[in-house]
């Protein structure tokens, strides 16, 4: 009596119910939701509200079940919705409800087409399929795969995703060439022939959107076919995986290595506890189903039902309607198929509003709506692996890919670089038992062998030699850039198979130029184009090149003649004019110096002016030859000297050693040394017929009529050997590997000058998108790397005969300039003004009181011109004279009989002797001067 009393005092509020109950999930689904009212109303009897459920079956139809929710919603009259199962049967169904203010909860549908802000009356209690792209694209990028193909269902909900998938893969640097569309409705043949289309591209990453009874009889026929073999990856949508377990055993088997993405549910005590329930009431109603999986979409159900209810309980506290119903109802309805009597829902915008501020944790994790659906959540990555899925990582939106979610916090980094991102995930089987890494595409054994283009060369050879065989008929490619390639493919981890073509008529001339070559892969007549082709910015638009295999760059290569002086002057030319200016300059200075440091005290430095001026230039430029007589007595003249004489040192010895190159050995130097010289004095120059050096020649601003072209080395010598004034050319200016093959027959003759222009180097041409690129650039850096590349460098590009490939001209080196001996002439300088300053400043400090005499009738001028009267004065306070005032008479007459140049002096007497005896103007000096000379005589 008193269950009945309590059911007397509640408020029903009826729901309606849309799934196609004809398929298991539908009732793993419906069973929850009976589940989820059970245990709802259990824990909160004491709500006021009841849902009351009405189901109707959708028999797997858009209008059976737009015609279920029309019953439900004019002749059940239900305050909301729960399903319909897919996304094409939302769609009508939405608009019902924005019609009726019926709100639509969807656990299962989750195209994002059905975005919640075309109505407010539809809510997503599931993951918008848009929001695991960013975990899909990662999950490639960290592969490095480049090409990805969609397969997907041929509705609203396959095409909806589609442009945020390639959107995301776009970011990522992954391309999609093609999609591949199958029916919802599809036959196992026509299934069968799209797959079978797919065998024949190159691309081997598939991604699979579908739903799974469609996903899995894809997978049985890709399993039959073939294309679930080694070097083939499959990944497939949330919607797939998460009924994985609906699946029986053979089409699981069919899905070995599989990847797949699913929404990630903690493992809590609450969802194992409702495992047991909902197993227990599910095989109590369906007996012949065995071991059920419960998915997902059952727990959004789950929730969904919590949320509702907890809704319109809200809705009947906040208002003072007494029952929820309908207004506007016409009476007496014809049928339940009459749009025009639609009633609307009188608590409908209020149930809304609550399910929009309803937050709880669910089963399924935290429920909380925003914008109608709920938010971004945790995705698993999975590897299918036996008869249920591995996981391999994880991925969240604040941190990408992550192998584990334990101590992952919002300050953690996120990382989507393709080392960190595929160190964060687990061990994966691939298909075929495969631990491998699948590189992403493959050569089709089904299509034609891939026509590999080679350029008609009449020079230069040594890169690419197309000739015929005349027994056979067959053309024979080979050379230097043939042989990089086939060591290159023979380094891929895979085999291809392919035919070298000549690009060339049938008359054994060539079909064009280089670009015309590289266009016939734009257009579809090669598959790639191997040889001596350079990489140039206006070819990248046509085609991808792989790295670069040889040196860059453009350069010139000029005659070299023998410069060796014969002119009379070219003692001159072992310094240049600064170093000859300086160096006299110094030795001007060096002079001056020790004039002024030698003057007062030393006898060698007085006199007449003239004769002064001339010791000293005397005295500095003996020290070229070290000749100088006159001896310093200073010390601070002495400093001087001895650095002055460490820099003559060097100067000469370096001035004779390159005088001796220039008069003994063979100097070659280039008759050019750069470009600009060619085009100012409008000399002819030539170019590789057909090469892009040309076009490059043009733009710089060099003359056509100036352009000669040349097919071979031997033209190329003639023509530099000829000159311009016989008709030839004054320079080459071609590509670096070109010119190197050149020198290496003529490295006597000519020298190379450059890199004058930027070139990328020679590289292998691929279509636009082509994957075999990247191969191919990686197996090159193997080649380079080892020895190998030169191997075939020896092989080809060496002429034995007359000189290495790095062989040079000898080119001496320019004169001796200012740069190279600075830095004595710094020290000698500093030296020099040091002494001069100390001088300076120990003369000013002991004839001060000259400057600062009290009388202040005397200038300033005046005072200077007595410093320097005095200055010009002896010393007689120096060792010098003091030793000869002090003397005895016999050591005066010994010493000026020495200065005199008597017989027992060795020297001639110095000119300064002859000072003191016309400088005094005392007339007895002079008298006692005369007696000495007396004296002297008779001695």
């Amino acid at each position: 009596m008193l269950m009945a009393m309590a059911q007397n005092t509640t408020i029903p509020v009826k729901v309606g119910v849309v799934l196609d109950l004809g398929a298991e999930v539908a009732r793993i689904w419906l069973s929850c939701i009976n589940v989820a009212l059970s245990d709802f109303y259990a824990s909160h009897g004491y709500y006021k509200t009841r849902l009351i459920l009405s189901t109707r079956d959708s028999k797997e139809d858009v209008v059976a079940a737009a015609a279920a929710a029309l019953d439900l919603i004019k002749i059940e009259q239900v305050q909301a919705i729960l399903g319909p199962q897919t996304s094409m049967q939302a769609s009508f169904i939405i608009e019902l409800g924005n019609k009726a203010h019926v709100p639509i909860l969807s656990f299962s549908a989750t195209s994002p087409f059905l975005t919640s802000t075309r109505s407010p009356y539809f809510f997503r209690i599931a993951q918008n399929d848009s929001s695991l792209v960013k975990a899909i694209s990662e999950l490639v990028q960290s592969f490095g795969w480049r090409e990805v193909v969609p397969i997907y269902v041929d509705n609203d909900y396959g095409q909806g995703l589609i442009p945020y998938l390639t959107d995301a893969l776009t970011e990522v640097d992954t391309r999609v060439p093609y999609r591949s569309v199958i029916s919802p409705s599809a036959t196992n043949e026509q299934i069968e022939t799209e797959l079978l289309r797919l065998m024949t591209k190159q691309t081997r990453v598939f991604i699979v959107h579908m739903w799974y009874n469609l996903g899995s009889r894809v997978f049985t026929k890709a399993k039959e076919i073939g294309m679930m073999e080694k070097g083939y990856v499959w990944i497939i949508t949330h919607g797939f995986t998460d009924l994985i377990g609906s699946l029986n055993s053979s089409a699981i088997d069919s899905m070995q290595g599989v990847l797949g993405v699913k929404i990630h549910v903690p493992r809590t005590k609450e969802l194992r506890n409702f495992r047991v329930r909902w197993k227990r009431e599910f095989q109590r109603h369906n007996p012949s189903i065995v071991d059920p999986q419960l998915n997902i979409m059952g727990l959004w159900a789950y929730d969904a039902v919590f949320a509702l209810a907890t809704a319109a309980e809200k809705v009947k506290v906040g208002t003072s309607y007494k029952t929820f119903d309908f207004q506007n109802i016409k009476d007496n309805p014809v049928n339940s198929m009459d749009l025009e009597s639609f009633g609307v829902s009188r608590n409908g915008p209020n149930l809304c509003e609550a399910l929009e501020s309803t937050r709880f944790k669910g089963i399924a994790g935290v429920f909380d709506l925003v914008d109608g659906e709920l938010k971004s959540t945790t995705f698993q990555i999975v590897n299918v692996i036996g008869e249920s899925e591995k996981g391999i990582a994880f991925w969240t939106p604040q941190h990408g890919l992550t192998r584990t979610l334990m101590g992952l916090t919002n300050k953690t980094k996120y990382s989507s670089s393709t080392s960190a991102n595929k160190s964060n995930l687990g061990p994966i089987i691939w298909p075929g038992d495969s631990t491998i890494i699948p590189k992403g595409w493959d050569i089709p054994t089904t299509e034609k062998r891939l026509r590999i283009g080679v350029p008609l060369k009449n020079g230069f050879t040594e890169f690419v030699k197309v000739t015929l065989d005349s027994v056979t008929n067959e053309t024979k490619v080979e050379g230097f850039c043939i042989d990089v390639f086939k060591a290159a493919v023979e380094k891929l981890p895979y085999a291809i198979s392919y035919d070298l073509i000549p690009f060339m008529m049938p008359n054994g001339d060539s079909s064009g130029n280089y670009n015309e070559l590289i266009y016939q892969i734009y257009i579809g007549n090669f598959d790639a184009v191997v040889g001596d082709i350079t990489i140039r910015e206006n070819r990248s638009k046509y085609v991808d090149f792989m790295l670069p295999y040889t040196e860059s760059g453009v350069v010139m290569v000029v005659p070299i003649k023998d410069k060796k002086s014969k002119s009379a002057w070219v003692f001159l030319e072992p310094l240049t004019w600064d170093l000859w200016v300086t160096s006299s300059c110094f030795f001007v200075f060096i002079g001056f110096v020790v004039w002024v440091l030698e003057h007062r005290i030393n006898e060698d430095f007085r006199g007449p002016p003239l004769h002064q001026v001339g010791t000293s230039f005397w005295f500095s430029l003996s020290t070229l030859v070290f000749a100088h007589r006159e001896r310093v007595v200073s010390n601070l003249a002495r400093f001087v000297v001895i650095i002055w004489v460490f820099v003559v040192l060097i100067l000469t010895q370096s001035y004779t050693a390159s005088l001796t190159s220039l008069l003994t050995v063979q100097q070659l130097q280039p008759t050019v040394t750069d470009v600009t010289e060619l085009k100012k004095n409008g000399d002819a120059i030539g170019c590789l017929n057909g090469s892009f050096v040309y076009e490059l020649l043009i733009s710089q601003g060099f003359d056509k009529a100036k352009i000669r072209p040349f097919d071979n080395v031997e033209e190329c010598d003639e023509l530099l050997s000829k000159g311009t004034a016989k008709g030839g050319i004054a320079a080459a200016i071609d590509e670096t590997p070109n010119i190197k093959i050149f020198n290496a027959k003529y490295c006597s003759k000519y020298s190379t000058i450059g890199p004058i222009f930027k070139a990328t180097g020679f590289g292998f041409a691929f279509p636009r998108g082509s994957p075999l690129a990247g191969d191919i650039s990686r197996a090159i850096l193997s080649v380079t790397e080892g020895d190998e590349m030169k191997k075939l460098e020896n092989k080809w590009l060496m002429d034995s005969a007359n000189c290495s490939l790095d062989s040079k001209p000898s080119i001496s080196s320019n004169s001796l300039s200012l740069d190279s001996f600075w830095g004595l002439f710094l020290i000698a300088g500093v030296g020099s003004l040091s002494a001069l300053i100390i001088f300076a400043g120990l003369f000013i400090y002991n004839h001060r009181h000259m400057l600062l005499q009290s009388d202040s009738k005397t200038s300033v001028w005046r005072r200077i011109g007595v410093m320097f009267r005095t200055f010009d004065q002896k010393d007689m306070s120096s060792h010098v004279f003091k030793k000869t005032k002090l003397g005895e008479g016999n050591d005066n007459v010994h010493d000026t009989a020495t200065a005199m140049g008597s017989p027992n002096s060795n020297f001639p007497p110095s000119p300064s002797i002859y000072s003191d005896y016309t400088c005094s103007n005392d007339p007895e000096e002079l008298i006692t001067i005369l007696n000495q000379h007396k004296s002297i005589s008779n001695v």
